[in-house]
C-alpha cells in the first residue's frame, strides 16, 4: 500500500466507510458532473454588441490595439496594413490553423511561413479560441495549428478573434472548452494572453516586451 492510500484508509475508517458506498459514489459523480458555478461579474455581460465593446476598451486599457473586420477575407490585408504602420517587413509566421492558411495572402503582399518559432521571427499570426469580454484577454489552445512559440517570442503578435467566440468571462470560456474536447482529451495547454508582455520588476517602470511580444493587435472578425 502506497502512502497515499494509508492517508485514504485511514480517513474512511474515521469517517466509518469504505468509499464503495452507491450512494456516495453517485453523490460524488453528481458533483463533478454539475460542478456549481461560482460568482461571474456583469462587466463582461449583455448582448453581443455590448461584450463586444466591452471587450475593446478592455483590451486598450493594457496596450493591445485593435481593430474589427466585416469577415475573415480582409485579414490579409489588415495584417499587412499593420505591419506597414509599425514599420515592420511583411513576413509573418503562422501555424497549421486552416482558418489562416486557407486565406489570400499573396495578394495582400504578405510572406507566410508555417510552424513554431524558433526566436527569429519578428511577426507572428494567430487565431484564439476565444475572447473574454470582461478583461480584453485572448484564449489560444497550443498545438500545432497554433503553436505556442508564437504566442511568446516574436516582437510583433497579430490574433485573430471571431467575434462569435468571444465570451462575457472566463467561466464561460472554459464551459465551451469541457464541451469541445470531453474531460478526459483536451489541449495540453491554453494560455491567456491580456495585453502585450510587460514587466515593472525595475524600478517600478513598466517596460513592454519583456518576456514576449512587444505589440498586440487584435483582429476581430465578424463574419
Amino acid at each position: 500500500m502506497s502512502a497515499r492510500d494509508d492517508i485514504f484508509a485511514n480517513i474512511r475508517r474515521s469517517l466509518g466507510v469504505t468509499g464503495k458506498e452507491a450512494t456516495r459514489r453517485a453523490s460524488v459523480a453528481q458533483r463533478l458532473a454539475e460542478a456549481p458555478r461560482g460568482i461571474v461579474p456583469t462587466r463582461g455581460q449583455g448582448s453581443n454588441a455590448a461584450r463586444l465593446a466591452t471587450f475593446l476598451t478592455e483590451a486598450q486599457r493594457v496596450s493591445a490595439s485593435n481593430v474589427v473586420l466585416d469577415n475573415a477575407a480582409a485579414v490579409p490585408d489588415e495584417v499587412a496594413r499593420y505591419l506597414r504602420e509599425i514599420n515592420a517587413p511583411l513576413a509573418v509566421k503562422i501555424g497549421q490553423d486552416e482558418r489562416l492558411a486557407f486565406l489570400d495572402w499573396e495578394r495582400a503582399g504578405v510572406s507566410v511561413t508555417q510552424g513554431p518559432s524558433d526566436g527569429s521571427d519578428l511577426n507572428a499570426v494567430s487565431h484564439a479560441f476565444a475572447g473574454v469580454a470582461e478583461t480584453g484577454s485572448l484564449v489560444i489552445l497550443s498545438g500545432p495549428e497554433n503553436p505556442a512559440t508564437l504566442n511568446f517570442l516574436p516582437d510583433n503578435h497579430l490574433v485573430v478573434l471571431a467575434a462569435a467566440d468571444l465570451a462575457g468571462d472566463l467561466e464561460n470560456v472554459l464551459a465551451r472548452l469541457r464541451t469541445q474536447y470531453g474531460k478526459a482529451i483536451m489541449p495540453r495547454t491554453f494560455n491567456i494572453i491580456t495585453g502585450p508582455s510587460r514587466s515593472a520588476d525595475i524600478e517600478q517602470t513598466l517596460l513592454l516586451g519583456a518576456h514576449g511580444p512587444r505589440r498586440l493587435h487584435i483582429i476581430i472578425t465578424l463574419g
